[in-house]
């Protein structure tokens, strides 16, 4: 019996290290979501509560939140991760290609990654034709990049029973909703097996802004504790992969990209670290559990 159906379980320090790329023990994904919020549905997340907590659509207050994300924000990561010349996964709903032209031509132009997110930020389900949905996301981003989608995340991580096997019959690669460890993972799937990539829901603006309402510094502060673990730890000594999940609507406002900046300053400083796209995480991944 498995706890897990998906990832069988072992525990961490049993496993076997892995050998991090270029000799460096910290692998960072910057998981950038651009996310189409529908100006005529029920927002996915609220800021600002109804009066007597009545819905209300158009909900103008909330919308306006993300979409000064996908303005301004975006305007602010595009800049700072070109400055730097650190390499990107966009997790995009591919409805964001047309309702945010700009925004969608600026990042493959770029050469950020296109991470499948669904079409709109809206929980995939079996009801709404699941597989339809997925197979129209990948056929859109692939229209638009011109390039063959290898990673998926599922709107709000939310997945059926059945999502990993239609992302593997599709020809997805890598899925980042399964988060159950430091490093990747080999993740039981039909026809082929997928790799759960590590994203996780600590280092994630969207936790810890709009669900746990924490103050500005916080992402910063958790980094910093993180990376004095990580020195702390010696089984296993292989390799760790950070996702780092952001959200221009939260990261992006005056007074927490600050902060977003102080977080690259610090892992820039380092030696032991290196940039990676979920793509490459996957190709090292690959070749270094060949064996």
């Amino acid at each position: 019996m498995q706890a897990n159906p998906r990832i069988p379980y072992r525990l961490a320090s049993q496993q076997r290290p892995l050998t991090g790329p270029e000799g460096k023990r910290l692998i960072v994904n910057l998981v950038v979501n651009i996310e189409h919020w529908p100006f005529d549905r029920e927002m996915p997340r609220k800021l600002l509560t109804p009066p007597h907590g009545r819905d209300q659509v158009p909900d103008v207050p909330n919308f306006c939140w993300a979409d000064y994300g996908m303005r301004a924000g975006m305007a602010r990561l595009l800049s700072l991760f070109d400055a730097r010349d650190l390499p990107v996964s966009a997790s995009i709903n591919a409805t964001a290609i047309d309702t945010y032209a700009d925004c969608a031509e600026a990042i493959r132009d770029a050469e950020w990654e296109f991470v499948g997110h669904g079409m709109h930020q809206t929980g995939l389900s079996a009801q709404s034709g699941e597989a339809g949905v997925i197979r129209e996301t990948l056929e859109k981003l692939r229209a638009f990049t011109g390039k063959p989608v290898r990673g998926w995340l599922s709107p709000g991580l939310r997945e059926t029973a059945d999502t990993p096997d239609i992302l593997a019959a599709e020809g997805v690669e890598y899925l980042c909703d399964w988060s159950v460890d430091d490093v990747p993972h080999r993740m039981r799937a039909a026809p082929r097996d997928l790799i759960a990539m590590p994203y996780t829901l600590e280092l994630n603006d969207s936790v810890v802004y709009a669900v746990e309402k924490h103050s500005s510094d916080e992402m910063f502060q958790r980094l910093q504790t993180t990376l004095e673990c990580f020195a702390g730890e010696t089984e296993p000594a292989g390799a760790k992969v950070m996702g780092i999940g952001l959200h221009p609507h939260l990261i992006g406002v005056p007074h927490r990209f600050p902060y977003l900046v102080r977080m690259l300053d610090l892992l820039q400083a380092r030696d032991d670290v290196i940039f990676m796209t979920g793509a490459q995480v996957a190709d090292w991944f690959t070749k270094e559990t060949a064996a």
